[in-house]
């Protein structure tokens, strides 16, 4: 009887496991690292965690434009959830990416993405989401030198011109603490801004991340007057992955521990009313 064959078989199956085994120590899709918790997560390069926001990025949310500092409020929070996970310092690897092309379909580069993306069910058809670490509030803007840009109160506002638009949380929350009697109605945002630019309004309310906009790119010497202090109704921001990412269920899990602990409380204090001198009006 000849044992040929079957030493072929065996010398076959040798060669393709060692072929298996080199080929993941090569790819960067199978790459196991370690977590705080002693298990392994599967990144896109060995060893490390890659995670992608945008270019350039903006204060407060990164500061610099410098995403590896871990300053701004999204730096914070994505240094605290690498940290989570087992990762730290040269561990962590930024890259950056457009905002349109992280939230649609197909493979990425990266193993997690953060640019103030809400939380949608459309969204959710292209790619996961964590649980969210940041629920948006509403807002006060006004420009330098109008009487609503010193104001420290509501009832302040409620001296002063205010506009906001139509079927918003922002019409809300204004019609809620300010009342009726000084708001100026609007068809939509630019709408509103455009009546604060011709100075047919002495303010306006849109959410925290629309002000900073507003106040960055489109109102000269505008001001972020302060903030309300409730987020209901607020848009939610979460952590983007990749579709049914391995990582999703980590990624939830490190976000809801920083929330329970009062880690995302205090960054939000730290960066979003203290840093970016926006307080909360009362």
């Amino acid at each position: 009887m000849s044992f040929a064959p079957a030493l072929r078989r065996v010398a076959a199956l040798a060669t393709a496991v060692v072929a298996a085994v080199a080929l993941t120590a090569c790819s960067g899709t199978a790459a196991a690292a370690p977590t705080a918790s002693g298990g392994s997560l599967q990144t896109v390069t060995a060893g490390k965690l890659t995670i992608a926001t945008g270019n350039p990025d903006y204060e407060p949310w990164f500061i610099d434009n410098e995403p590896s500092n871990g300053k701004g409020f999204e730096g914070a929070v994505a240094k605290a959830v690498a940290e989570k996970l087992g990762y730290t310092g040269s561990k962590i690897v930024w890259v950056r990416t457009g905002f349109d092309e992280a939230i649609a379909p197909g493979p990425k580069d990266w193993d997690l993405n953060i640019q103030q993306f809400s939380i949608t069910d459309q969204r959710k058809k292209a790619v996961d989401f964590s649980s969210p670490y940041y629920t948006t509030t509403q807002a006060v803007v006004a420009p330098k030198g109008s009487p609503a840009a010193s104001a420290k109160t509501l009832d302040a506002l409620k001296k002063v011109k205010v506009g906001v638009a139509s079927g918003t949380t922002s019409y809300t929350v204004a019609k809620q603490d300010l009342g009726t009697g000084n708001l100026a109605v609007f068809n939509s945002v630019d709408d509103v801004v455009l009546a604060l630019k011709s100075g047919q309004i002495d303010a306006m309310v849109t959410d925290l991340p629309g002000a900073f906009y507003i106040t960055g790119a489109q109102l000269d010497n505008g001001v972020v007057v302060g903030q309300f202090a409730g987020d209901q109704g607020g848009d939610q921001f979460g952590v983007v992955l990749p579709k049914n990412s391995s990582l999703t269920p980590a990624v939830t899990k490190a976000v809801d521990e920083l929330r329970a602990d009062g880690t995302l409380a205090k960054l939000q204090q730290q960066w979003l009313t203290e840093a970016a001198n926006v307080p909360v009006l009362k």
